[in-house]
């Protein structure tokens, strides 16, 4: 199975394309990707692209590419459950010029509004301690945290804050369609 196309006023969230790779070398090279296990060569970023490409096949989820209307990437929504996570989580990243204008809830909304039209009744955002940005995204999205969910193995609650999603808190699917 191939990642669905969504569209969304001002996104299109799309399978990714090896054309996406430079751009997420650069994302995984920046310091931002601290928060994601960063930063990462440009090997280990191929195979995060790749594993998150093929969840696809193997899962029926995985991540999307985020573009905006004109083709320019902006980054990455995904949903992911790799063997080591106890939940499928919802996750986000933008390049650094996309940030502060609205892409990643518009994008992770979207993304949202697919999980639960597919029949899943709550989604998780695992969140390093101290990011900020994507604990106020997680909040705008209508997740809170759950302190007693589950933690992706080998992770403990210093490193790791749940946050859950469920349908009722984050709209209908009918706001992206």
């Amino acid at each position: 199975m191939s990642a669905p196309t969504l569209s969304t006023p001002r996104l299109r969230l799309r399978a990714h394309v090896m054309a996406d790779l430079d751009a997420l070398c650069d994302v995984f090279a920046d310091d931002r990707s601290a928060w994601m296990g960063g930063p990462l060569d440009r090997v280990s970023a191929w195979r995060w692209l790749a594993s998150e490409v093929g969840m696809w096949d193997l899962l029926g989820h995985g991540a999307w590419a985020v573009e905006t209307r004109d083709g320019t990437f902006v980054g990455q929504v995904s949903l992911l459950q790799p063997p080591h996570y106890p939940e499928c989580e919802l996750g986000w990243t933008l390049v650094a010029s996309a940030e502060g204008q609205g892409y990643a809830q518009e994008a992770a909304t979207a993304a949202l509004h697919w999980a639960w039209a597919q029949g899943r009744e709550t989604l998780v955002s695992y969140i390093t301690p101290g990011n900020s940005r994507s604990i106020a995204l997680a909040e705008r999205l209508g997740a809170t945290p759950d302190p007693d969910a589950p933690l992706p193995e080998g992770e403990t609650p210093a490193e790791t804050i749940v946050y859950r999603h469920r349908p009722d808190a984050d709209g209908s699917a009918e706001a992206y369609a």
